[in-house]
C-alpha cells in the first residue's frame, strides 16, 4: 500500500525530496505523509519520526534502500526521505 501511495505522489508530481526539506515541512505542518528508505541514518530516522508524531503525520518506512528510492523517484541520486 505504501508503495502505491509513493507512486501516486510521483505521478501527481506532489513528492518533495531531501532530508532538510522534509524536516522543514514537518516543522511547518506542510507534510501529509513521509517516506523513509530502509537504510536512512538512524539519527535522521529518529528525528523525522519524532517530528512526524508531533505533527500527527503518517510516516512510512519503505523496504527500499536510498538508491532504490532515488530510482523510484526518477532521480539520478540516492534519497533518504521524501514527503508529499
Amino acid at each position: 500500500m505504501s508503495l502505491k501511495k509513493l507512486r501516486d505522489a510521483i505521478k501527481e508530481k506532489k513528492l518533495f525530496v531531501g532530508t532538510g526539506r522534509t524536516i522543514k515541512a514537518l516543522k511547518k505542518g506542510e507534510a501529509k505523509e513521509v517516506f523513509l528508505s530502509k537504510n536512512c541514518l538512524s539519527s535522521t530516522k529518529d528525528e523525522i519520526k519524532k517530528l512526524a508524531e508531533l505533527s500527527k503525520v503518517e510516516y512510512v518506512e519503505l523496504e527500499l534502500t536510498n538508491e532504490e528510492l532515488g530510482a523510484a523517484c526518477k532521480k539520478p541520486f540516492s534519497i533518504d526521505c521524501c514527503y508529499c
